[in-house]
């Protein structure tokens, strides 16, 4: 921060040849990691992979898959990089990736609830078809579709953010690829705002939907919470309306 010196780098999908890049929003948290105090960086990406870095010196600690359609690799190097499978290179005919270019997740920001120990993400299952123009010209241009036979399907999923394993997943009402993020409360909810219209409050341990609402109108951005004179609010944008709920004084 006094320099701007760069200090560590990870990459996540080194020679990216399906636009996978980390624009995924990180959380920071601040937790033991296997009996030692460590201040980490929890990231889940495009590729498929849950990842679990020390942010002070960008050590990889943890790499797991977060979707069960992803073939383009077996798994992570003790390093976290990945153990890349063949044939997943973009061809001319065309070639099935999972998970697509558009990614196992994507902008929209996820959430770590530190009493349950979770990481909330936006996951998508699916796959794409990647292609190029040429495999003789490196710079020709290249494509990418969604895959028909393997149709997408949104969820929310709840990861635990030190093993990595899936503790339950939602499966959301509409398919599509972009929404809006997650947001969780001390009071053990998750808000699951959906691109189409749809709210979700989910519990927080179980994932079991306790209440839902619809807008009536296209939802792309993150949900917020606030407080007036003690009282806690939760807001989504919606189209050009702004709609607030108000929470009970346990949530």
């Amino acid at each position: 921060m006094k320099t701007g010196t760069l200090k560590w780098h990870f990459q996540n999908t080194p020679h990216d040849v399906h636009d996978w890049d980390s624009m995924e929003v990180s959380v920071l948290v601040d937790a033991s990691f296997r009996g030692e105090p460590r201040k980490l960086l929890l990231h889940a990406n495009r590729n498929g992979f849950y990842y679990v870095l020390d942010r002070t010196d960008g050590k990889f600690l943890l790499g797991t898959p977060f979707v069960d359609k992803l073939d383009w690799a077996t798994g992570l190097t003790p390093e976290g990089r990945p153990i890349v499978a063949p044939g997943h290179e973009p061809s001319v005919k065309g070639t099935v990736t999972c998970p697509s270019t558009a990614g196992a997740t994507n902008w929209p920001p996820p959430s770590y609830n530190p009493d349950t120990r979770y990481f909330y993400v936006v996951t998508h299952e699916g796959c794409g078809v990647n292609t190029v123009t040429s495999t003789t010209d490196p710079e020709s241009p290249t494509g990418y579709y969604e895959s028909a036979s393997d149709p997408w399907q949104a969820y929310v999923r709840a990861i635990d953010a030190f093993t990595g394993k899936r503790v339950w997943e939602y499966k959301a009402v509409r398919s599509n690829h972009y929404g809006p993020g997650l947001l969780s409360t001390a009071g053990g909810i998750v808000f699951a705002p959906e691109q189409f219209g749809q709210v979700s409050v989910l519990d927080a341990k179980t994932g079991q939907s306790l209440w839902h609402f619809n807008t009536g109108d296209i939802i792309t951005a993150a949900p917020a919470t606030y407080s007036v004179d003690g009282q806690q609010f939760f807001a989504i944008m919606s189209g050009t309306n702004v709609f607030a709920f108000g929470l009970s004084d346990s949530r």
